[in-house]
């Protein structure tokens, strides 16, 4: 199992530590193609990349990928763009939300979940592990 994780980059990287815990849990179904999202450095070794290099790259791995789950707390137009083109791809996808007062998930990522192929879960971290077991089940 192939499994691509999305997280926010440049659009805020304060849940950069959560993304690696969820990346973590996620490596006892599949190998995480995207495992720098959790990196707390990660801008950093990014730098050397163009975004050219970065969004060919990157579409690689979605085409290579079984599945992606996607942490779509931090609104990101990179999330955003990497789950509208996984779409297209026919991929199985997880997103995952964790609701506050302050955050509201975009209608066109809640609307989109269909119960299989399209799978929205508002969550918060001590759930994950039962999300991806029942997800990957």
């Amino acid at each position: 199992m192939k499994i691509y994780f999305c997280g926010s980059i440049r659009a805020g990287r304060q849940d950069a530590e959560l993304y690696g815990r969820l990346i973590d849990l996620l490596k006892q179904y599949g190998s995480v193609l995207t495992e720098h999202v959790g990196f707390k450095e990660l801008e950093k070794s990014e730098k050397t990349l163009t975004d050219k290099f970065i969004h060919d790259r990157d579409i690689d791995w979605l085409k290579e990928c079984n599945v992606v789950v996607a942490e779509v707390t931090q609104p990101s137009l990179g999330v955003g763009y990497e789950i509208g083109r996984a779409v297209a791809m026919d991929k199985k996808i997880l997103c995952l939300f964790r609701p506050s007062p302050d955050k509201r998930l975009s209608a066109m990522i809640s609307g989109a979940d269909d119960g299989s192929n399209f799978v929205v879960k508002n969550y918060q971290e001590e759930e994950a592990q039962q999300i991806f077991k029942d997800f990957f089940s």
